[in-house]
């Protein structure tokens, strides 16, 4: 796994619980955007969860452990989705997260071109509701997903979700939509 733009970052100091007030100069601590990228394996599966959880830990994210482990249930669904259906064509896929005062994105990008839509759940079927699942987490945290294209022809599907849901701000609607300050967008490679 490769480890681009993972750099270590100065990690905010205790506060009690509270997030650290922003410096009148730049961004908070925990803000920023890291992105590493991985093959399509069902290795890399596991493998990027461990990776967004310990970014999460490393960089004094304060999301609660609900939220965190949303997070981490959509990068798995997301990244076995990449695997399972762009490895043919994208060998390597890039797994990004961004981080802003208000709100936690993760996106997986491949260079298929095919978007997937959510599968409704229907009796008897046993798989294909990744994304369905993802929907629905995001939708309970008060966030927002999408699949957007890349410039090269692939596709990245992203999940934005607020770090505090009584006080952020509304999630951004769309790949074009203004983004509530600190939700960076996520851009092709």
């Amino acid at each position: 796994m490769s480890d681009h733009g993972w750099g270590s970052r100065p990690r905010p100091q205790d506060t009690g619980g509270a997030p650290p007030e922003r410096p009148a100069d730049g961004p908070l601590p925990y803000e920023g955007v890291w992105r590493f990228t991985t093959q399509a394996v069902d290795a890399s599966v596991p493998q990027a969860r461990r990776a967004v959880r310990e970014l999460l830990g490393r960089q004094g994210v304060p999301a609660p452990d609900d939220l965190v482990h949303g997070l981490l249930v959509i990068v798995s669904e997301l990244v076995t989705n990449a695997v399972k259906h762009a490895a043919v064509i994208s060998p390597m896929l890039a797994v990004e997260v961004a981080v802003g005062p208000e709100w936690v994105r993760v996106s997986v990008e491949d260079e298929h071109p095919y978007k997937p839509t959510a599968l409704e759940a229907t009796s008897g079927q046993t798989g294909g509701r990744g994304l369905l699942l993802v929907r629905e987490i995001t939708a309970e945290a008060g966030g927002v997903c999408d699949v957007t294209s890349t410039a090269s022809g692939g596709k990245v599907i992203w999940a934005a979700l607020p770090l505090k849901p009584e006080t952020a701000t509304s999630p951004p609607t769309g790949p074009s939509a203004p983004l509530p300050r600190g939700a960076p967008r996520p851009g092709p490679s």
